[in-house]
């Protein structure tokens, strides 16, 4: 099953030009060329959950491939379908092109195209199969052409090898060994002196009888439905051409990621934050107030950043500020503070390099420069990853105490006295980060001596204890709370939405 969502677009964080339309359907033919062939599979109307950021996850993916030797992660040679290190060559195509995006932090290669449409095949008695992707023309030559199928998930399948072998491919025929961890498939192909070619025609097989099945689910699908979708793209550097500087969509979908690699993740199923209560909607941008600004910078409550503008949008999504010279000297010191806080924090927990890395990239998005006023894109960026970053110390903070608890064995054991305990819940997934809402809740007895207690609550133990018990005993329920801060990225703009009453923060008997 290859998904229909294929789309042209060259993103403008590419430094290339062409056609931004989101995602769009591409035209797809059915293939009559054979006697003995199965009918080309009608794409599926599937479109991945983390779709906005599809592209720049592939190129995070990429960074993080090479190692600090310059040679690919052995744990990413099964990402990326690599049969042994032994197996690139030093003047690799696709090992340029991770080495071209881990130089440039902020970008990937220059430019990526979308089939217009996919005709896919299968060879009966052969198990032959043939994929011919119609190209887009592109009006400069392009250097490096990388033909990557990209997956949504990891194929978590059989060990396979597969050959490749396509006239436009260099060599013309490329194996690639497929295993449980893959999800990226690169094919290198001959650099264009002109126009693109229009069509790429590739075979594929493995010479396993047993798997030839399984590579037409993985490539193609099956009428009964595969629940693989492949997402093919070109992608390509143009040389020398100099390049724009980088969008809000990858600052978004850095911090995206940031956000999920440093939270918790729950398994329990998502919350939609459209069924809680809010309160009016607040526009934020450069005509917003001083007071408004200051109050968000300052202010303790977690924060959730939601789009929901279409994947088209995500791309293009603006947002500025204008703030006044204090309030901007106290942005920039603040950020400063909070992303050497977060870094240092980050030192305590396992696996943290990669976050640590993508945080650089967020920052180096951010500072502001020396000589001349911020621009007013600098000032937005700054100011959601500073809100970021609180939410993400005051998640830290919440961990640190869960583990010193845990740690302190000589410690007696908690008594069961009303108060407040951690509660994690899973959010809705279009949103940008975090994915989780740290809302507490609270445990334990409400009996003599009561924590906490009102009169009522008083008066209504006593009651009971002096045995009229079919009257309700005092429940050990939050008597305090605090906000949750939404800030939507939508086509409209950036607003700020406060969900109050979200975070319990004190505990009493009621």
């Amino acid at each position: 099953k290859l998904s229909s969502d294929f789309f042209i677009v060259i993103y403008s964080f590419m430094g290339s030009t062409g056609t931004s339309g989101g995602l769009q359907p591409p035209h797809v033919e059915h293939n009559s060329a054979y006697s003995k062939t199965s009918s080309a599979n009608p794409p599926s109307h599937h479109v991945p959950q983390n779709a906005p950021c599809f592209v720049s996850d592939i190129f995070a993916m990429l960074r993080e491939a090479l190692g600090t030797d310059g040679d690919l992660r052995n744990n990413s040679l099964a990402q990326f379908a690599v049969c042994g290190v032994s197996d690139i060559p030093s003047d690799s195509l696709f090992l340029e092109l991770a080495k071209e995006t881990s130089r440039d932090q902020t970008h990937g290669p220059d430019g990526v195209l979308f089939p217009l449409s996919v005709l896919m095949s299968a060879e009966e008695e052969t198990g032959v199969l043939t994929l011919t992707f119609d190209l887009p023309q592109s009006p400069l030559p392009l250097l490096n052409p990388v033909l990557l199928l990209a997956f949504e998930h990891p194929l978590r399948g059989p060990n396979m090898d597969v050959t490749f072998t396509s006239q436009l491919l260099d060599p013309n025929t490329q194996t690639v060994c497929i295993s449980a961890e893959t999800q990226y498939i690169p094919l290198t192909g001959k650099a264009s002196e002109g126009n693109v070619h229009q069509k790429w025609k590739i075979s594929a097989e493995t010479k396993s009888p047993d798997m030839k099945q399984t590579l037409k689910e993985i490539l193609i699908g099956e009428e009964s439905g595969s629940n693989i979708s492949m997402y093919p793209l070109l992608l390509f550097s143009r040389g020398t051409e100099t390049r724009s500087p980088a969008s809000h969509g990858s600052f978004l979908c850095e911090l995206r990621r940031f956000l999920a690699d440093v939270l918790p993740r729950p398994d329990s199923p998502p919350i939609s934050l459209d069924s809680l209560h809010s309160l009016p909607p607040l526009t934020i941008g450069p005509s917003s107030s001083e007071s408004l600004l200051a109050g968000l910078m300052n202010s303790s409550a977690p924060t959730v950043f939601s789009f929901s503008g279409g994947p088209s949008m995500f791309q293009v999504h603006r947002g500025e500020l204008a703030l006044p010279p204090a309030l901007l000297e106290e942005l920039s010191q603040r950020l400063e503070q909070m992303a050497t806080h977060t870094m240092e924090a980050m030192k305590e927990e396992e696996g943290a390099d990669r976050a640590t890395r993508s945080l650089d990239r967020l920052h180096s998005l951010c500072v502001f420069p020396k000589a001349e006023p911020a621009a007013g894109e600098r000032q937005y960026r700054a100011f959601l990853l500073l809100k970021a970053l609180q939410t993400v110390a005051r998640s830290y903070e919440v961990q640190r105490a869960l583990r010193a608890t845990r740690a302190d064995h000589d410690r007696p054991p908690r008594s069961n006295v009303c108060s407040l305990r951690s509660l994690t819940v899973s959010l809705e997934r279009y949103l940008v980060g975090p994915n989780t809402a740290a809302i507490n809740n609270c445990h334990g007895a409400c009996a003599f001596p009561m924590l906490n207690g009102n009169n009522h609550a008083v008066l209504l133990n006593s009651h009971i204890e002096g045995g009229n018990v079919g009257e309700r005993a005092p429940c050990c329920v939050p008597v305090a709370y605090e906000g949750l801060e939404v800030v939507d990225l939508n086509e409209h703009g950036t607003y700020l939405t406060i969900k109050p009453d979200m975070v319990a923060k004190e505990c009493g008997c009621r």
